[in-house]
């Protein structure tokens, strides 16, 4: 999931997490600050400077816990998605900020969550892009993925990569790798590239971030009914991972909520339409 390199100014710094961890995190553009969090748990490199964002943002850009440049935790309990709210905490406290704008990408708009639920005073705007929503106890079924993949029908890769999909949903094995083509708005040579380069560099990381515990939906979503904060929830046309029926349902969760279905895109929709992605995070973010 690495995106071409960044034209904006970067840097790279870190921090100590309360664990005793040491975090890394990327600095993008300039300007007023804005915290994102990866999905994945994956190198957050893939992210790039989503799509010219830091034109109008400084990305502060965090590697999870055991990813990228992040040291590996000696308790490795601490991948859990709620045990992460902790890290993006100590962050904010880091930077020096009694406020911060998050944005949480994929799976890492679940910690994000968990954070404007635990922390809401602490949340200036909130931007969850294409999310995950088992922090909020959304299910997405295999038949709702069905019909969403269906719309690629007319694409050359479809029959193999919808072949796939049902054996997946089926638990029936699958390759993970031929759905690919699902994730993008276009199946050309930079989603190729970006896909090639995306798995997750920390297998454990993936697989305990769920883990027993991780997740409250009765308790996020009381702390998220309280949020006073304004939230965009932006979902791509055609996410497979993030469908925008989906989307939709969390948005519901919130007071302010404002809900963009981004045409023609994945669940990369910075990488399918930088401009237009860019226009409607800047114009929810000021």
């Amino acid at each position: 999931m690495t995106a071409p390199a960044s034209a904006s100014a970067s840097s790279a710094a870190s921090f100590t997490a309360p664990d005793g961890t040491r975090l890394a995190y990327r600095t993008h553009g300039s300007g007023d600050p804005l915290v994102c969090v990866p999905g994945g748990p994956a190198d957050s490199a893939y992210l790039g400077d989503l799509g010219g964002l830091s034109a109008h943002r400084r990305l502060i850009v965090l590697d999870l816990r055991g990813t990228g440049r992040s040291e590996v935790p000696q308790d490795t309990s601490s991948y859990r998605s709620d045990r992460l709210v902790d890290d993006i905490e100590a962050l904010r406290a880091h930077l020096g900020l009694g406020r911060i704008d998050l944005l949480g990408h994929s799976a890492g708009a679940n910690p994000a969550m968990q954070y404007a639920a635990r922390y809401p005073d602490r949340i200036g705007r909130l931007a969850l892009i294409t999310p995950g929503t088992r922090a909020v106890g959304v299910v997405i079924t295999g038949d709702t993925r069905r019909e969403l993949a269906r719309l690629r029908a007319h694409e050359p890769w479809f029959p193999a990569a919808f072949a796939a999909l049902e054996a997946l949903i089926a638990g029936s094995g699958g390759d993970r790798d031929a759905i690919g083509p699902f994730f993008y708005g276009r199946w050309d040579a930079e989603a190729r590239r970006h896909h090639a380069a995306g798995s997750p560099d920390n297998p454990e990381a993936v697989a305990l971030f769920g883990a027993e515990g991780a997740f409250d939906p009765e308790a996020t979503r009381a702390g998220l009914a309280a949020l006073s904060a304004p939230v965009l929830l932006l979902a791509g046309e055609f996410d497979l991972n993030s469908p925008p029926g989906s989307v939709a349902a969390c948005a519901e969760l919130f007071p302010d909520a404002t809900l963009v279905v981004q045409r023609g895109a994945g669940h990369y929709p910075w990488l399918d339409d930088a401009d237009r992605f860019a226009a409607a995070a800047s114009a929810f973010l000021g």
